[in-house]
């Protein structure tokens, strides 16, 4: 032994081999079954060359301690292909471990090295199942032969996908065997019925894993002379039995669950159907899925001429799939669920089915199969590695991205193996614990550093999974229409319009005419375009228009194609790209600014442009007045303010529209209240300092630098409350006040002329949109003179005034003008939108009626009421009028309640215990999701509206906007009822009943 404080050199040498405990490993080797060869430098070498060196030791002495003699022993050091094995498996998968521990003679079945133990198919395993005579026989045997492929597969011997392909045959195998057992134990059912059983999923496809589900679809005919009705019975006993065989718990574990529910109906249909019960059923209910599922069938046990019968038959069903509605919808969508079903703390882990997994590959390659199947047999393989091979042999994806794809399936693929092979349970997560990743990545062969490597290699080859999109549907697109590899298969123009209209364009020639404008030849601009289209045309193809997406893309291109910044932005910051391609395709609004002022592109970008933030008042304030500053002429000062706002409008939609779709590296904003605030705000300031700009300009010109009176701008409506919408009117109300020593009529015809003037030029006919001024809150509404004095609005209110107009005065703020005269007009008014006793009963009732009135009236005839978002029940009026009845009744008392902005006043309200808690968050709700409608609905269709739109594209987007997913416009719209539903019930207590 070491003396204390030294080392042995059986310790150090233990180290160098791989041991994480190298104490526990030479009492291990110390103890009487390895004494003998403790020191034996193959057994060490043997040992370290395992995935885990200490649990190899652990298991081969468990191993020994259960042996008779030293026949395994010799066996172990004289003979490497067992040493390799025995070692390999032990140092992999502590079930299997256990599994010799209990039957210690099994070992013997790695001894054998011949070229047909290499490869074993079907025969083969069965073979090594033939004497199980009962459930608990068939598992050990079964684990027996799991044993040898482990071997195989930890040895090298055979590639994951041959593993792959060994686990189903063994399935197949089992499946009979266990058939076999139930048709022994019912022979009268096992007469009266031909039972097939078709394995669907990994096992039909020939690609198992260690520990998966079975699934299978069960097929019966009655035999000769029998009763459909009874042999159907006597099927389902044998097909329930063969699988209580499979999945139940025995003392020697289960084998794996056998799973019926891809059959017609799921696990609420009956569990055996005869052939034309299945095709009844095929033809007339089947989803999309289900077709894609039948892409694995295979028969594997019982009546196999059945089982190829009913392959036969469902086979041009599948092949037909893509030409059903909504195909690559229902494909997005139920991957989507898959994703949206994972729990959070886990997607990242998550090897199977999250962003970059497994499962990303085979949809994708399936969903080519199912489209371009139709036409070339070639694809139809059960396999995803095969069908791969096959797509890019003809062409239908890259052959160096089908390379790439396939490593990286390989490799994750090899990590599930792996995972699951230690302790034989069904996971898909990759392990937390520094001990499991290293045990994994040195049986993957990274021993260097093992658990870095592993994370660097599967961080890699997911990044290639997730950009599959991009590879294998899109880039085949852009090489056929560009032509650029003379000899290189590639898709013909009907492929290339088969996979456009399968991915959601609805004009494939169109599409196919832009990809080829926009990506032939041999220019600097055409290669850069090639290398951003792929990327692009999944973004499109992710909303709800891509048609326009992409034609949209063709325009700003066409305008901008030769400016050297353009498409470097594109290439080269981040974000640029995705978030143009996100607002190119959701709408008309945006596009629109875009395309009359295209350079406004750079805001899209991560640099100098400023981004997506919105600007501030005082910025823009700043930059307008400047702008007027340097104008020759009023008109030309209100041109650049006018340019100023469609910019920043575009900035606005943009910013919208991205954080409400979210980007593969920001998610959608969450908090929908967020969204509506920074609209909101970012267009009310906007449009207050155009008023101001257009304000300068105009007594620039006319008057010089004093006007004879002092003029103010009011904000009314959603624009004092700085809640406008992109399609809103300025509503407000002008006050002027004679400079001392004018003339009451000189300066009323000088307000007049401001007002009159202002409006003339923002509603002049140009590239920017207009901006209409509604002055029609004024004391005596459109028959009021335009412009009043202070002094006139303080005689007016103390005698004329009406209830209505203390109403409309709660959302009075000043935007442009004078501040001090403004400010002296709010003074004015406080004392009628907060009166100091509050409201009286009449004035409420007075509320009440023209709130009932107006409901009737102006609900536009033909109008759902429901779903109206201003006018109907639970919707902005609804929210809007309750509130302010609120300040009204309460605003002197409550300073909270003295604001013009409705979110915040209902949060006051609760503050102050006038509303419940649960009641504001309602009437919240309701009023954010009615103003995110009516924002939606106008960067969708490019106008105003206040209802959903009725085409179903257009309601698709608003969908798209609000965060419903492709097919779920049904949803939006049964959310948004069962909303208003709420929101109105609260408003028949608190408006109505309060």
């Amino acid at each position: 032994m070491a003396g204390p404080g030294r080392r042995s050199s059986t310790f150090t040498r233990l180290l160098r081999h791989g041991f994480t405990d190298p104490s526990a490993a030479e009492r291990l080797l110390d103890g009487s079954e390895l004494a003998a060869v403790r020191n034996d430098p193959v057994l060490l070498e043997a040992l370290g060359a395992t995935a885990d060196p200490d649990l190899a030791l652990l298991g081969l002495v468990r191993l020994l301690e259960a042996q008779q003699g030293r026949e395994l022993l010799d066996t172990v050091i004289a003979a490497k292909p067992l040493r390799d094995r025995l070692l390999g498996v032990l140092g992999a998968s502590t079930a299997l471990a256990d599994h010799l521990a209990r039957h210690p003679q099994d070992w013997q079945a790695l001894v054998t090295y011949e070229p047909r133990d290499l490869h074993p198919g079907v025969e083969e395993f069965e073979r090594g199942l033939a004497e199980a005579t009962d459930p608990v026989s068939l598992r050990v045997a079964y684990r027996r032969c799991l044993l040898s492929i482990a071997a195989r597969d930890v040895c090298g011997t055979t590639d994951v996908a041959e593993t792959a392909a060994e686990l189903a045959d063994l399935a197949t195998a089992t499946l009979r065997a266990a058939l076999a057992l139930a048709q022994a134990a019912a022979p009268a059912d096992a007469a009266a019925c031909r039972l097939a059983v078709i394995a669907m999923g990994k096992c039909g496809g020939h690609e198992l894993n260690y520990v998966s589900d079975v699934d299978v679809i069960f097929v019966g005919e009655a035999a000769d002379g029998v009763d459909e009705g009874k042999a159907l019975k006597s099927a389902t006993r044998l097909a329930s039995h063969m699988m209580r065989i499979c999945s139940e718990t025995t003392v020697e574990g289960s084998i794996w669950p056998v799973d019926a529910n891809l059959r017609p109906e799921g696990r609420n249909g009956p569990l055996v159907r005869t052939l034309s019960s299945h095709l009844a059923y095929y033809q007339r209910w089947a989803k999309t899925w289900e077709f894609q599922a039948l892409l694995k069938a295979r028969p594997v046990a019982g009546d196999l001429g059945l089982g190829e019968e009913y392959v036969a038959a469902v086979e041009p069903l599948v092949w037909k799939a893509a030409e059903r509605e909504n195909f690559v919808a229902d494909v997005q969508k139920m991957r989507r669920r898959v994703v949206e079903n994972i729990p959070a703390a886990e997607v990242e882990r998550e090897l199977k089915l999250g962003p970059g997994g497994l499962r990303d590959v085979e949809f994708a390659v399936q969903l080519l199969q199912l489209v371009h199947g139709r036409t070339d047999p070639s694809l139809r393989s059960g396999t995803t590695l095969d069908a791969l091979q096959a797509l890019a042999a003809g062409g239908y994806v890259g052959r160096a991205d089908a390379v790439q794809l396939d490593e990286a399936y390989r490799f994750l693929r090899s990590m599930e193996h792996r995972i699951q092979l230690y302790r034989l349970r069904r996971t898909h997560l990759v392990p937390e614990d520094d001990a499991d990743l290293r045990r994994l990545g040195r049986s993957l062969g990274l021993r260097a550093d093992p658990v870095a490597e592993l994370t660097r290699e599967w961080k890699r080859h997911a990044a290639v999974v997730r950009r599959l999109h991009e590879k294998i549907f899109y880039r085949p697109l852009l090489d056929a229409v560009a032509q650029l590899a003379p000899g290189e298969a590639r898709l013909s123009p009907v492929a290339a319009r088969e996979r456009l209209v399968a991915l959601g364009y609805a004009d494939p020639a169109a599409a196919l005419r832009h990809l080829e404008a926009l990506a032939s030849g041999v220019t600097r601009k055409a290669a850069i375009q090639r290398t951003l289209l792929p990327v692009l045309l999944g973004w499109f193809a992710d909303s709800a228009d891509p048609d326009a997406g992409l034609l949209n893309f063709r325009k700003v291109s066409d305008a901008l194609g030769k400016t050297p910044w353009y498409l470097r932005l594109l290439r080269d910051e981040g974000a640029a790209a995705e978030n143009l391609a996100r607002v190119l395709s959701a709408g008309r609004l945006a596009p629109d600014l875009l395309m009359r002022a295209p350079e406004a592109v750079a805001l899209l970008g991560d640099g100098d442009g400023g981004g997506l933030e919105p600007r501030s008042r005082a910025h823009l304030e700043q930059e307008i007045l400047a702008a007027v500053g340097r104008a020759q002429n009023a008109a030309q000062g209100v041109t650049a303010a006018r340019g100023v706002r469609r910019r920043e409008l575009f900035r606005t939609a943009a910013a919208d529209i991205v954080d409400s779709y979210g980007t593969e590296a920001n998610p959608a904003e969450p908090d929908q209240g967020a969204l509506v605030d920074r609209v909101g705000g970012a267009v009310s300031d906007l449009t207050a300092a155009t008023l101001a700009g257009t304000l300068r300009a105009v007594v620039g010109e006319g008057w010089g630098d004093t006007l004879p009176t002092r003029f103010a701008i009011i904000g009314m409506g959603r624009f004092g409350g700085h809640e406008l919408g992109y399609g809103s009117d300025a509503d407000v109300l002008f006050v002027h006040e004679p400079q001392d020593g004018v003339d009451e009529r000189e300066a009323a015809d000088a307000a007049n002329k401001v007002v009159a003037e202002m409006r003339r030029l923002l509603q002049l006919p140009s590239a920017d949109p207009p901006l209409l001024i509604d002055a029609d809150l004024r004391p005596e509404g459109k028959s009021g003179p335009l412009v009043r004095t202070l002094k006139s609005y303080e005689a007016y209110y103390r005698r004329w005034s009406v209830t209505w107009e203390s109403h409309a005065l709660l959302r009075a703020e000043p935007v442009a003008g004078d501040e001090d005269l403004a400010r002296r007009f709010i003074e004015l008014i406080d004392p009628l939108r907060y009166p100091e006793q509050g409201l009286g009963e009449e004035a409420v009732r007075e509320i009440r009626r023209l709130k009932a009135r107006m409901e009737s009236e102006r609900l536009p005839r033909g109008a759902d009421p429901k779903l109206h978002t201003k006018l109907g029940p639970g919707g902005l009026s609804d929210v809007e009028w309750t509130v302010q009845l609120l300040q009204l009744r309460h605003g002197r008392r409550e300073p909270g309640l003295r604001t013009t902005r409705t979110r915040a006043a209902i949060a006051a309200a609760r503050d102050a215990g006038l509303i419940a808690a649960e009641d504001a968050a309602t009437l919240d709700e309701a009023w954010v999701l009615a103003t995110r409608v009516r924002n939606a609905v106008m960067l969708v269709r490019g106008r105003a509206g206040d209802t959903f739109p009725s085409d179903a594209r257009e309601l698709a987007a608003v969908g798209r906007y609000l965060g419903y997913g492709e097919g779920r416009a049904g949803d939006m719209l049964d959310a948004y009822r069962r909303t208003a539903r709420r929101a109105r019930g609260v408003v028949e207590e608190l408006f109505y009943e309060g």
